[in-house]
């Protein structure tokens, strides 16, 4: 049976492809039941997420795609029970929630749900033929599965408002212009782009960056008790000990 995701399976990082090139990597509940299953191995063992999409055959040859949103097919049955289940945004939720960062890899479409599931990582790299939008309200919904909030707090007000409102459309450039993306890479360089990031990334301490991920999105009400909390466990820790002893032993050498 197909899978609607290709996971590899790496040392510091696991790579989820999302597989559905003959409908642009539609989202429906196939994809959304398997990267449920992903999540619950990542919360049961933390590892570094890079999701990206495939290589679709199109009129004009082969191009990148991420995901083209959710799929209409299901998308027009959907009624009020269905929106209430939160199908996507409970997913997207559960991605951003993840112990461990989210990377995001993105050539070609990232439209309406693949945009609000590239906005659930913690990074986005892209290509210069990316492109990112939000085109619910041409289809007579809104974008409920994260990009009324999560858009906002990445590009600012009046930027979100283009593309919420108006229907416009960012190139790779615009985005990384605008902050929606950090890095751009050619498409043949990509993965490799997103795997050097991920490669930073786990070169940190793991339980540092869990902890410092988490604490980004408490209230600021929280702070500085929640930094003390945090800190009290980190100062406790082995690898807190082993590191600035690793320190000062380089830089008694410099």
């Amino acid at each position: 049976m197909s899978h609607a995701i290709d996971i590899v399976q790496g040392e510091e990082w696991v790579l989820a492809r999302l597989n559905r090139p003959e409908v642009r990597n539609a989202i429906d509940e196939k994809m959304v039941s398997e990267l449920h299953e992903l999540c619950a191995h990542l919360e049961r063992e933390p590892q570094i997420l890079i999701i990206t999409g495939c290589v679709a055959q199109t009129s004009r040859g082969p191009r990148g795609i991420f995901a083209s949103g959710a799929d209409i097919s299901e998308l027009r049955e959907r009624r009020r029970e269905d929106a209430l289940r939160g199908i996507n945004s409970g997913l997207f939720q559960r991605i951003a929630a993840l112990p461990a960062p989210v990377i995001a890899a993105i050539d070609g479409f990232a439209l309406g749900g693949g945009l609000e599931l590239a906005l659930a990582a913690d990074f986005r790299v892209a290509t210069p033929q990316a492109r990112f939008g939000q085109p619910e309200a041409n289809l007579g919904i809104i974008a409920g599965a994260g990009a009324l909030w999560r858009l906002k707090n990445t590009v600012g007000m009046p930027l979100a408002k283009e593309i919420l409102l108006a229907g416009r459309v960012l190139d790779g450039n615009e985005a990384l212009a605008a902050q929606l993306v950090s890095e751009l890479h050619p498409p043949v360089e990509l993965q490799a782009g997103a795997e050097a990031l991920a490669r930073r990334i786990a070169q940190l301490d793991p339980l540092a960056v869990r902890l410092s991920k988490q604490l980004l999105e408490v209230p600021e009400s929280a702070h500085p008790v929640a930094d003390n909390i945090a800190q009290a466990v980190l100062f406790e820790s082995d690898a807190k000990f082993d590191r600035m002893q690793a320190f000062l032993d380089g830089r008694g050498k410099s």
